[in-house]
Parts: structure tokens; C-alpha cells; sequence
């Protein structure tokens, strides 16, 4: 794919790396990190087909020799993804990268390119590597060879122990301005107000923005700040809405939305000028406390309590954080 056709927050990050793999100063390791949705895949996609690619045209992949096309299917024998694997005892995709994967992979590194050319490892996320996986890492960064280079995806790097990341060079991408951002989600079809509202919700982040406009989750995120409205109103109960957030399976996603939406709570009533204005948007302690009690309880309905009791009682806890 042509660089042009890419998101227009990663063209500017994208030339530059292209740049120094021109000119021999890409590093070896490369912690790309951003927020979720910003592109980082897409990102690495791109990095890498730019370095298997030998016929390149102002240093990016020219998208058409042979190398480009078993990227872009997903088949060039010498790039590789470490991501979330099964189990071989259960059968059930684990939640970590483990020591296992870490080192089939640094062993790989270690044969020749069955291209001729070189060898691109992807670890997304790389967060998710347990501390035996993660040492395992250090070994293949800090004696790289010729020709090899390792991608590693984040969201929040500081999760990453110190000496990863400061063995990496680190790419971070970002949103663009808000014109650009709206250009984008109307190039994808969005009708301009609502692309602003969604762009507005997320923050600036068009990627998050697009994610909830095409799954229908701002919908759901609208819904979510419905009921808990209704709650502190005395129009629903907390035990009806638990109720209705757990009908099907998104009942994590609302309680994403729910917490987000107490923190812009907060912010509303950190920035109040008065305590009559403080009080009307809620305590900012309390809230900040029902945040971290709506991600524990997010986390806890993947366990076998029950949901619907751990769900009302957190909403109980949001009519009080909001009373007065």
C-alpha cells in the first residue's frame, strides 16, 4: 500500500523511520507505543514491509515485488508475530507471552533469511510478556545481529521493565490535529456532526472514534451515560440497570464506558469554582474511588461470583458518589 493511503497520524512517524532504515540508523529494537486504536499494527505492518522490501521507492515499500506481496498476505516466511498463544495443555488462549514463545522466537532470529534479505519480529502487545518471557528478550537486544529487527507494540511502555525499554528506540504515535482528524472519519463515511461528536467523545483520538462509530459502541457509550443519569435521578434502580448491562455480553464494555465517564466527572468537579458548582458535578475523591471500583468489578464478572449483585452494588455506590 502506498504511504499516502495510511492514516494521517502515522505518515509523519512512518517517514522518519523509513528514513533512517535508508540510511542505516534504524534501530534493532523499536518500541512503538500509542493508545489503543492509534494505529501501532498498522504501524509495524508498514515498517516491516518496508524493510523486507529491496525494491523500495523513496525508501518505502514499493508494494508490488514479490516480498510485498507475501507481506500483504500474510505468508513472507521471514516476519513473525508473537502474540497471545494456546495453551498446549487446555486449549485455551492464554493471558501472557511466556518464556517458551520468547525463545522459539530469539531463536529464529538467530538462522538465515529464507528471503535473502531480513528477518522482522512483531511482539503485540508486548506488555503482555510475564517477567521469565521478558528477560528472555534481553538476550536478542542486546547482542542483535546483522539484518534482524524487533518490533515491540505497547500501549503504556512504563509497564515494560527498564531494561527493555532502554534498549529500544521509541516511536510514539499520536492523534492528529482535530481537522484532520474529522477529514478522516468523513473520508470513511461518517456524516460530519456525527464524526465530531464521536471525535469529541474519544478525546481527539479519530481511531478510537472510528472504532466506536463502526462497532456501534457510541451508541452503547451514549446508553451507559443514560442510566447512570436515570440512577442518580431515582428513574432506575441499580439492581433494574445491572440487570440490563448484564442481558448480554457487553456488560465489561459498558462498565469501560461508565468508568471513563466518572473520571470527565471528576475533572468537571476539580475544575468547579464554587462548592455549590462542586457539589452539583459530585465529590472528585469519591469518584476517582468509583473508578477504581468500576475496574475491579469489570474484572471480576470474568469470575464465577455473582455479577449481578457485585454490578448493583457498584451502581448503589455511584448514586452516592453523585448525591447532593
Amino acid at each position: 500500500m502506498d504511504m499516502t493511503d495510511r492514516p494521517p497520524w502515522l505518515q509523519a512517524p512512518l517517514q522518519r523511520a523509513v528514513a533512517a532504515l535508508a540510511t542505516g540508523r534504524l534501530a534493532h529494537g523499536l518500541l512503538v507505543c500509542g493508545a489503543e486504536h492509534i494505529g501501532k499494527r498498522a504501524f509495524a505492518a508498514a515498517l516491516a514491509g518496508a524493510v523486507l522490501c529491496r525494491q523500495r521507492v523513496d525508501g518505502a515499500a514499493c508494494g508490488r515485488c514479490r516480498d510485498c506481496v507475501l507481506v500483504a498476505a500474510g505468508t513472507h516466511p521471514d516476519l513473525r508475530t508473537l502474540s497471545y498463544a494456546e495453551s498446549e495443555k487446555t486449549g485455551v488462549l492464554r493471558k501472557e507471552i511466556v518464556i517458551e514463545q520468547v525463545r522459539e522466537l530469539a531463536a529464529w532470529l538467530t538462522l538465515t533469511a529464507q528471503r535473502g534479505g531480513a528477518l522482522v519480529a512483531i511482539i503485540d502487545p508486548a506488555t503482555a510478556m510475564n517477567h521469565h518471557a521478558a528477560n528472555a528478550l534481553l538476550k536478542a537486544l542486546e547482542e542483535p545481529l546483522p539484518g534482524r529487527y524487533l518490533l515491540l507494540l505497547c500501549v503504556a511502555p512504563a509497564q515494560l521493565p527498564a531494561t527493555i525499554r532502554s534498549r529500544c528506540q521509541r516511536i510514539v504515535l499520536q492523534p492528529p490535529p482535530t481537522a484532520e482528524a474529522l477529514a478522516w472519519l468523513r473520508r470513511r463515511g461518517h456524516a460530519e456532526t456525527t464524526a465530531a461528536a464521536a471525535l469529541a467523545a474519544a478525546r481527539g483520538h479519530p481511531g478510537l472514534a472510528a472504532h466506536w462509530l463502526d462497532s456501534g459502541l457510541i451508541e452503547l457509550r451514549q446508553g451507559v451515560h443514560a442510566d447512570l443519569a436515570a440512577i442518580v435521578q431515582g428513574r432506575s434502580s441499580p439492581l433494574e440497570v445491572a440487570a440490563q448491562w448484564l442481558g448480554d455480553d457487553r456488560a465489561g464494555e459498558r462498565l469501560q464506558f461508565a468508568a471513563e465517564h466518572a473520571v470527565e466527572r471528576a475533572a468537571i468537579a476539580l475544575a468547579a469554582t464554587t462548592g455549590a458548582a462542586r457539589s452539583a458535578s459530585g465529590d472528585a475523591d469519591k469518584l476517582a474511588t468509583w473508578f477504581a471500583a468500576a475496574n475491579r468489578t469489570r474484572e471480576l464478572l470474568r469470575t464465577p461470583i455473582r455479577g449481578d449483585l457485585a454490578l448493583a452494588g457498584l451502581l448503589r455506590e455511584w448514586r452516592l458518589a453523585m448525591a447532593g
